[in-house]
């Protein structure tokens, strides 16, 4: 059987200096609260990062709680905050039911109306942290510091070791300039917890903006200590090498860094601009201090934060920081990105495509969000939309053969192979030697019903590669298919089952070849393996059923007949086994 990989898009869930190190170095085994949750707090999150709720009361709210539980569960976030705010209206004592709604404003971007619900809560119980910690951090997007730190010290005053109190404390201080303040809160952090990594690092960052270069390093140092390939620290690092003149050491760290991670764009535009140009380094310097990288202030923290929950797998409570990172920092495009996969990945495409959609040209992840909205508007069979964006992208990077592949691919789902194959033979111009190009473009040649073209695109994969186990099948399936070249179609099969020995479409396909051949026990045999093996894939299925006939066990082949109609989804496939049945009823009436 034929078989080609569909075009996949990977999410990027983080990009260059965030938290996949840090997400390590915090995380603790299954059913245990990770650092940088507040793992103490009496209502631990539930349903995505909501916290839990007792059941209410009284009847109205018990309807209304039910039915946003139910919203909840299924994805569809904005009717749940419409029950709960009835459950509210019903129940106006029930402490959690307003946490409740409140974080589900925060993901709706309703600040204000979640900082007066969150507020309410806290009225009837002073005692629930996450609900503190999210006013705290309400307030803080909204402007009004004064409020959060007063917040961040009353979850301290009950939990002295909670992490994110420390951490948006201290980084509050540091915005404020009062570097002497920030540093005692992460001390304070890192002394209730001696392993605490985001503990040292942040008193790293704070004695780099402090200027305090030498003790910015040692902090560095311990956190390196505790998780050496933490791409966040010496990312740190090679910043201040840099600022200490030191290049050497700077190019040295930024090495390290592309060891762990190849792709980081940041990393190699710093390296180059530190190997062309070190005769030039006070504006590289300058170019550097413009940036974003040394800032030490809640959203920064925060966007860390919410990388870490994202890690973590706990994509509500992600969206949730990022929200706030955005009510404070509408312009923040890298965390409008991380906002939109947090959302993709929770099946919210729509709240996804506005994110990824609000990423203007000239930012960072422009391409990227570009590739991202692509992937949702072909989910969502929107293959025009896809191809808009696609060509948004390309218009950036013309010569990025993986786009174009994407495009590709978006086109031959819209069935449109002419675009689809005019798409490839540019990417085969540019990479001429690359055998996946022209495999791909044979398949579509196959689909478009060029038979001709396509055997002879996949004979030049063979030739450029002759261990490509798929054009290897395909081309030798193509033969069996038509009936044609049978022995060639063997040799070429029975080479892609010794790359891939356990591949069940290629050991159809060999089965297939002796159906063709009339070598029906042969192919029965093959044709059962293949079947195990895949899972009862319709087209499989039928083969076997096919062979079952040839050798007039006709009770087996209907049988499979039924099984393969009942998984069948394409048109044509589904008119022949239709036929196919009818052969035998007809078969079985004459017989009367």
């Amino acid at each position: 059987m034929r078989v080609w990989s569909q075009r996949g898009v990977k999410l990027l869930a983080t990009a260059s200096l965030l938290l996949a190190a840090c997400a390590t170095a915090t995380r603790k085994p299954p059913g245990q609260p990770a650092q940088g949750s507040s793992a103490h707090a009496k209502a631990e999150p539930a349903f995505g990062g909501l916290p839990k709720v007792k059941i209410p009361e009284r009847a109205a709210a018990i309807g209304a709680f039910l039915q946003a539980q139910v919203a909840t569960d299924e994805g569809h976030r904005e009717r749940a905050l419409g029950y709960y705010a009835a459950a509210v209206k019903a129940d106006p004592y029930n402490a959690m039911l307003r946490s409740r709604l409140a974080t589900l404003y925060v993901r709706d971007g309703q600040l204000k109306a979640a900082l007066e619900q969150a507020n309410k809560a806290l009225e009837l119980d002073p005692y629930q942290v996450e609900t503190r910690l999210l006013a705290a951090g309400i307030s803080s997007a909204l402007g009004d510091d004064k409020q959060a730190e007063q917040q961040y010290h009353a979850v301290l005053r009950q939990e002295p070791d909670n992490q994110e109190a420390h951490l948006y404390l201290g980084t509050i201080y540091a915005k404020q300039g009062d570097y002497a303040k920030a540093l005692k809160v992460f001390r304070q952090l890192i002394e209730a917890d001696p392993h605490s990594f985001l503990g040292y690092y942040y008193c790293g960052r704070v004695m780099t903006a402090a200027k305090d270069y030498p003790a910015a390093e040692r902090y560095y140092r311990h956190a390196l200590d505790l998780n050496p390939q933490s791409e966040l620290v010496l990312l740190d690092l090679a910043v201040l090498e840099e600022l200490q003149n030191k290049p050497r050491e700077a190019i040295r760290h930024y090495e390290k860094i592309l060891r762990v991670n190849p792709n980081n764009d940041f990393v190699h535009k710093r390296l180059g601009e530190l190997f062309a140009g070190q005769k030039e380094f006070d504006q590289a310097l300058r170019e550097f201090e413009r940036s974003e990288q040394l800032e030490t202030n809640p959203e920064d923290t925060r966007t860390k934060i919410g990388l870490l929950y994202f890690e973590r797998g706990d994509l509500g409570r992600a969206a949730t920081e990022f929200n706030l990172v955005l009510g404070a920092s509408p312009s923040n495009y890298r965390v409008h990105y991380y906002l939109g996969t947090a959302y993709s990945e929770l099946n919210e495409f729509d709240k996804a495509i506005k994110q990824f959609d609000a990423i203007p040209p000239g930012a960072d992840s422009y391409v990227d969000s570009r590739v991202q909205l692509a992937y949702l508007y072909d989910k969502k069979n929107q293959y025009d939309q896809a191809i808009t964006v696609l060509k948004q992208a390309l218009s950036k990077k013309p010569k990025n053969t993986e786009l174009m592949g994407f495009l590709a691919g978006v086109y031959r789902e819209k069935k449109e192979y002419p675009q689809a194959i005019s798409t490839l033979k540019e990417m085969i111009a540019l990479e001429p030697n690359n055998d996946k190009f022209h495999f791909t473009l044979g398949a579509i040649y196959d689909e478009a019903k060029e038979k001709p073209q396509s055997v002879d695109e996949m004979r030049r994969a063979i030739a450029l590669n002759p261990n490509n186990a798929q054009a290897l099948n395909y081309l030798g399936y193509t033969y069996a298919e038509m009936g044609t070249n049978l022995d060639e179609a063997e040799t070429l099969i029975r080479r892609a089952l010794r790359i891939e020995p356990h591949d069940g479409f290629y050991i159809d396909s060999l089965g297939w070849v002796y159906y063709q051949k009339g070598q029906y026990q042969k192919a029965l045999k093959e044709l059962q393996q293949a079947v195990d093996l895949t899972d009862d894939d319709p087209t499989i299925t039928e083969h076997l059923a096919d062979a079952y006939r040839k050798v007039g066990e006709f009770d087996k082949a209907q049988a499979l007949y039924r099984k393969a109609l009942r998984k069948a989804t394409e048109s044509d496939q589904v008119r022949r086994l239709k036929e196919k049945l009818d052969t035998f009823r007809n078969a079985g009436r004459a017989a009367q």
